[in-house]
């Protein structure tokens, strides 16, 4: 074997045995979002990985981010942040996790995060209660992940 060989082989075990590094997102808490959507959040869709770490950021003051009941994967861990300040959440689970702004819920301030390409609690999710506007606007996100889904296994991609 030649010694190029031996180096390439050797390279490619190291990389094989260094773990895929987690990704950090933010998600900004807004009063207007960049569509001049009011109380938002931006981006309110996010695909992630498990093992992943969102940010969210209260860009402008009066909000929260916590997870919509009824709206996790089995088995995750529910979060809650306090008004007006940072929360990072780090997912786990792969599935579907639904999050309000509780002072603006009824304003449909809502997001969705998608972890690991998973839409296993669909159906659950499109259970939970909201408001008439969270509701719509929910909507509009879970549909916005199935057909993500459905762009992502039609093309063999597992993107974040």
């Amino acid at each position: 074997m030649t010694r190029l060989t031996t180096l390439a082989l050797c390279a490619g075990a190291l990389l094989l045995a260094i773990p895929a590094q987690a990704a950090e997102f933010e998600v900004k808490m807004l009063n207007k979002g960049p569509d001049n959507q009011a109380m938002t959040f931006d981006p309110p869709f996010l695909k992630v990985q498990a093992g992943d770490t969102v940010k969210f950021v209260p860009t402008d003051k009066g909000h929260d981010a916590e997870t919509i009941p009824g709206m996790l994967p089995d088995g995750a861990t529910p979060f809650k942040g306090k008004l007006s300040q940072e929360i990072s959440v780090t997912f786990d689970k792969p599935g579907l996790y639904g999050y309000r702004c509780v002072p603006h819920f009824g304003m449909g301030m809502v997001g969705l995060i998608e972890v690991g390409g998973s839409t296993a609690n669909l159906d659950a999710a499109k259970q939970a209660k909201m408001p008439p506007l969270a509701t719509k606007r929910m909507t509009a996100l879970l549909d916005q992940a199935v057909k993500s889904n459905t762009a992502d296994a039609g093309a063999g991609n597992a993107s974040r």
